[in-house]
């Protein structure tokens, strides 16, 4: 599985290694949930703010304005080699600022839930119901439990 950051975002920095290491973690344990479904060949994730999420977040969803995290997933076309293919784009300025909103939680945590957020659609999972997004919360924050996160934000630049 190769999973790619690219960070588009000039605003914060990002650990990108840190990032990387976690995004490996979260795919291994969406892929133990369903052992069933083909391996993950390649993921791409996108380090993005307000300003870069929003078009993406107009063109797949429909939707107007800045989100936390936009998912797609692609099939492989027909000759190349089998797996999932996926892009997530994931609002960096978003997790800053939504991060002081609940005690106790960090940008780092934020930033980390958006990530499993966007991985766990990758595997199927749908939050358009409400019993579906609560399943999906309980168990992202069930992977951040089990997960040692280091910090992805390199220190003194995260500014609200």
């Amino acid at each position: 599985m190769r999973i790619s950051i690219h960070n588009a975002q000039r605003r914060f920095k990002i650990d990108a290694v840190a990032l990387r290491r976690l995004a490996v973690a979260l795919a291994e344990l969406a892929m133990a949930r369903q052992p069933d479904t083909p391996q993950w060949r390649e993921v791409t994730v996108y380090l993005l703010d307000d300003e870069g999420i929003a078009p993406i977040n107009q063109a797949v969803m429909r939707h107007d304005g800045a989100t936390d995290v936009v998912t797609q997933r692609y099939e492989p076309l027909p000759g190349e080699p089998p797996g999932l293919i996926g892009e997530i784009f994931v609002n960096v300025e978003r997790a800053c600022r939504a991060a002081p909103r609940r005690r106790g939680w960090s940008a780092d945590r934020e930033l980390a839930l958006y990530l499993a957020h966007g991985i766990d659609h990758l595997t199927g999972a749908d939050d358009r119901a409400p019993a579906g997004r609560a399943r999906m919360r309980r168990r992202e924050l069930a992977w951040l439990r089990k997960l040692s996160l280091t910090p992805l934000f390199r220190t003194d630049n995260i500014k609200n």
